[in-house]
């Protein structure tokens, strides 16, 4: 592990490891880091060291490796040092865009006029749950998949997801004809799974984590000397992912924003190269969960937390430990991610399906819940909603709907103290009928300890228009002579 203490020193000749980047050298030599080698990122893209700006001083720049990001260690800062390029650019994404061209739905992107009245800003939405597997993530896949020399191909290729990137490997591995092996956690959706396997993959759920399905993945590879297919931190899958912004770009030009959801980084780190070279004006935003804000306390210079507090709907967001590569992409382009609480993810899927009348899953929503919740930033701007997916599990779908009726006051469920006697029920049920509920639940319950012994309680669940209905339907049961227990 590197060491605390460890301290650059710049500007003097002598025995220090020697940069070279474009004809200029900074020789700089470092304190001993004995758990590994130094070695620097100055051109190859897929080395351990990566150079960027520091968000914190301007015209400086920060050295780290991935390892210090995993430790939650503070990069050693340098001396101003010559801007270094990132591996992926405009030119990669334009390539990628050819390379996969009709192998991929070109999705649309279409104004909301009424999401837009709501959220206060002209609201723009990608609609990546059109693609063929549902989701963005197959762009990056078939564009790591084309670059497989034969020998690759013969061998196969293995990767690890929570779904939408294993579905983009086993879809085009198998239309390529690619051997493919999957490893997914324990815990990913049944849907997922399922289209997973009716792909063609070989799938394996294994470990609770995505870190620990990055571990079983990484075996099969060395074993099996299959390559491995990363679902974020590669330049051929981030160069894919930046594709949709392009498109985002080529139907509405004049956009100002683009809000996408993060995971491990390897979405937001194409759209932003894409979209900031074709307009460098551009802000580019993020949101993730509340439970999973690794990215966000990267980019905010806060340890990355490893142990999340529990389950959540934006399972395809869930991702403890963030790229080394898109890490410091979204240091270099990102304005700033947003965590964001799970209900209002689950608000803002429901509205989407309700405005919108699409389904999209709950990483996808991410970046909508992300707008409704900072409407003063956004506020006048022309703002792209990426929406990532749709593969949702329909009884987790149908339990999230149910809940949203419920925050919203369209689902009222009720218990009454009732006396035990003929007509009771009938008039409950005349009380709500005139109101304008309708019933859709009934259960009459003589055995609740604290109830006389000739009463009852009953319970409903009501079907209301809105909060303001539901109060009515409350105030009317309570002047009839049947009082409300609890809240």
């Amino acid at each position: 592990m590197p060491r605390r203490d460890a301290k650059p020193w710049c500007g003097q000749g002598g025995g220090g490891a020697r940069i070279r980047a474009k004809q200029k050298s900074i020789a700089c030599a470092f304190a001993p880091y004995p758990s590994f080698g130094l070695r620097f990122y100055a051109v190859a893209p897929r080395v351990g060291w990566w150079i960027g700006k520091s968000l914190s001083t301007a015209g400086t720049t920060t050295l780290f490796n991935p390892l210090q990001l995993y430790y939650g260690i503070a990069p050693p800062r340098l001396g101003p040092l010559p801007d270094m390029t990132l591996p992926i650019t405009l030119a990669d994404i334009r390539a990628a865009a050819a390379a996969i061209g009709d192998s991929i739905v070109r999705t649309p992107t279409r104004h909301s006029r009424t999401l837009s009245d709501i959220a206060g800003c002209k609201v723009h939405l990608k609609f990546e749950n059109r693609q063929f597997t549902a989701s963005f993530k197959e762009r990056g896949a078939l564009n790591r998949l084309l670059s497989l020399t034969p020998d690759e191909r013969r061998r196969g290729v293995v990767a690890m997801s929570a779904g939408n990137h294993a579905q983009g490997v086993a879809y085009h591995a198998g239309r390529l004809g690619i051997p493919a092996t999957i490893v997914m956690p324990e815990g990913t959706p049944f849907t997922k799974v399922k289209y997973t396997h009716d792909f063609g993959a070989e799938v394996l759920l294994e470990g609770a984590s995505l870190n620990e399905a990055t571990a079983r993945a990484r075996a099969i590879e060395q074993r099996d000397g299959k390559v491995f297919v990363h679902p974020f931190d590669d330049p051929l899958v981030i160069a894919g992912q930046g594709t949709l912004a392009l498109e985002m770009l080529e139907d509405f030009p004049d956009l100002d924003t683009i809000i996408a959801p993060v995971g491990g980084g390897g979405l937001i780190s194409g759209v932003a190269i894409a979209a900031k070279g074709v307009n460098p004006d551009i802000a580019i935003y993020g949101a993730q969960t509340e439970l999973y804000p690794a990215m966000r306390q990267l980019l905010h210079g806060e340890p990355v937390s490893h142990t999340p507090p529990g389950q959540t709907i934006a399972e395809g967001i869930a991702v403890k430990q963030p790229g080394a590569l898109t890490g410091q992409i979204v240091r270099r382009h990102v304005a700033d991610i947003f965590a964001v609480p799970e209900a209002l993810i689950e608000h803002a899927l429901a509205m989407i399906l309700e405005i919108e009348k699409t389904v999209i899953e709950g990483a996808a929503a991410a970046a909508f819940a992300a707008l409704l919740a900072n409407q003063s930033l956004f506020a006048g701007r022309k703002v792209g909603v990426v929406m990532s997916g749709g593969n949702i599990d329909m009884r987790l779908l149908s339990n999230m709907i149910l809940r949203e009726l419920a925050r919203e006051g369209r689902i009222l469920t009720l218990e009454l103290q009732i006396e035990d006697r003929p007509g009771q029920l009938a008039r409950v049920a005349t009380i709500v009928g005139e109101a304008g509920g309708n019933i859709l639940e009934v259960s009459h319950n003589r055995m609740m300890a604290g109830t006389p012994a000739k009463g009852a309680t009953l319970g409903l669940v009501i079907e209301a228009r809105d909060a303001a209905h539901a109060d009515d339907i409350r105030r009317r049961l309570t002047e009839g002579g049947f009082p409300i227990i609890g809240p």
